[in-house]
């Protein structure tokens, strides 16, 4: 299945996709409001990472996603799912993370560091040296 077909089966009022490989999709700006991407792989790939810049995934549910050197910059991730999601090397900047459920996620590397994560859920979250604006 490639990424238009996903897309057409998201407006058409699929949301569940649930362990699929996302392995260098290209959904940026794509609008993916309250989607089920559970135990899917969004990481990077030899051949590139997944593209989820300025996407829309508020309420998604990543909880165990691998999204390892996912390109999430300027993507709406507010009340998303994200417990023990891999974020390594991830680039969050610019993402909003508003009330985001992080525990048990690796931010391991993930960058910037000044992520805003005070309105988030971090038990046992595994956050980049220096991190972050939680007060």
């Amino acid at each position: 299945m490639n990424w238009n077909q996903i897309l057409e089966r998201y407006t058409a009022g699929d949301r569940d996709f649930h362990g699929m490989d996302f392995a260098q999709a290209k959904l940026s700006d794509a609008d993916l409001e309250d989607v089920n991407l559970s135990d899917s792989d969004l990481r990077r790939s030899s051949f590139g990472r997944a593209n989820l810049r300025h996407a829309n995934l508020s309420g998604a549910n990543l909880h165990g996603a691998d999204l390892c050197h996912a390109d999430l910059r300027d993507a709406d991730l507010r009340g998303a799912d994200l417990r023990g999601a891999l974020l390594l090397r991830a680039n969050l900047m610019g993402a909003n993370l508003e009330n985001a459920d992080l525990r048990w996620a690796s931010l391991t590397e993930a960058s910037p560091t000044d992520l805003d994560l005070s309105h988030c859920q971090l038990d046992r979250t595994i956050l980049p040296k220096g991190c972050c604006s939680n007060d």
